[in-house]
This record gives structure tokens, sequence and C-alpha cells, in this order.
């Protein structure tokens, strides 16, 4: 493909890291930044509405999960873009990037799980959703990039686990 400016690369090998295009590392850096100022407000008036101790906490919780997601998010896509000769630096905070996913899943269901009275399972899926996170912490650490299908189990069981928590909910609808 001499000549043709591509706007995305071929598909990542099994077990390897896909490669973007300056045009893709352009559009992760501009698309997370420009979303972190808003998730700063957001967070802040979240926390400024809140009515009692527990509405603070779990918007705090919240705000952090989506404030950490954008900024770790945008340093790691300009890091990769801008100095992807610094490849310890770049692996660290893919590595990081990654970690504050699982976070930011268990913490988007942080106000639903705390503030609501949604039945039994309620309180063992607290505790499971950060579990889970700590867990896709611990895979990323030891065997980042390396086994791709149990990443994907992690983010796909943390996304609809809780979902499980409305057919224990019965009468407290």
């Amino acid at each position: 493909m001499v000549g043709k400016t591509l706007f995305m690369n071929h598909r990542a090998p099994a077990n390897g890291r896909y490669k973007p295009t300056c045009y893709e590392h352009a559009a992760n850096c501009y698309t997370h930044a420009f979303l972190i100022v808003p998730a700063i407000v957001g967070s802040a008036l979240l926390h400024r509405l809140s009515d009692d101790c527990w509405e603070k906490i779990t918007a705090w919780i919240y705000g952090m999960g989506l404030c950490a997601l954008f900024i770790v998010s945008t340093v790691f896509h300009i890091v990769a873009w801008k100095k992807s000769h610094l490849r310890t630096v770049e692996h660290w905070f893919h590595m990081c990037d990654r970690m504050v996913i699982y976070f930011f899943i268990a913490a988007s269901y942080a106000p639903w799980l705390n503030l609501r009275e949604l039945g039994p399972l309620a309180s063992h899926m607290r505790w499971f959703i950060w579990l889970m996170a700590a867990g896709g912490t611990i895979y990323v650490f030891l065997y980042h990039e390396k086994y791709k299908v149990i990443e994907l189990f992690f983010y796909l069981t943390m996304g609809f686990s809780p979902a499980l928590v409305v057919t224990s909910m019965g009468l407290f609808i």
C-alpha cells in the first residue's frame, strides 16, 4: 500500500497489541482529553447535589472512577503516540489504562448498588464487582496482553453480573 494513507491498520495477532495509525492516535487523544473537564465538573456537581453521607461517598467513587478513566487514558494515548520510543513508560501507562477500566466499571455500578434497596443479592454484588476489579488489576500485572479472551471474560462478567441483582429485587422495586 505505498502512497495510500491508512485510517486503520489490520487486526492485531491473538497475543499481540494493535498498532494504531497516526489518525487513530490523534482521535484517541482528542476524544479522551475532550471529556476530562466535563467529567471533573460533572463529578463536582454530583458531589455538591448529594443530600447525605452515602450519596456524597457514592458520588466521589463514581466521579473519581470517571475522571481517572479519562485522565489515565489520555496520558497513555499521548505517550503511545508521541513518546513511543519510551517503551517501558508506554507499557506501564498501557497497563494503567487497562486497570482503570476495571475500576471505572466497578465505580459506575456504585450509585445503583449503594443507593437503592435492591434485594439480597445487592450486598454480595457490591463485593463481587470490586473483587473483580482487583482481580482484573492482578491479571493485568501478571498477563498483560497475553490472554485477551480472559481479559474479555473479566470485562463482560463485570459488565453483566450486576444485572443478576434485578432477579433478586422482587418486592423491592
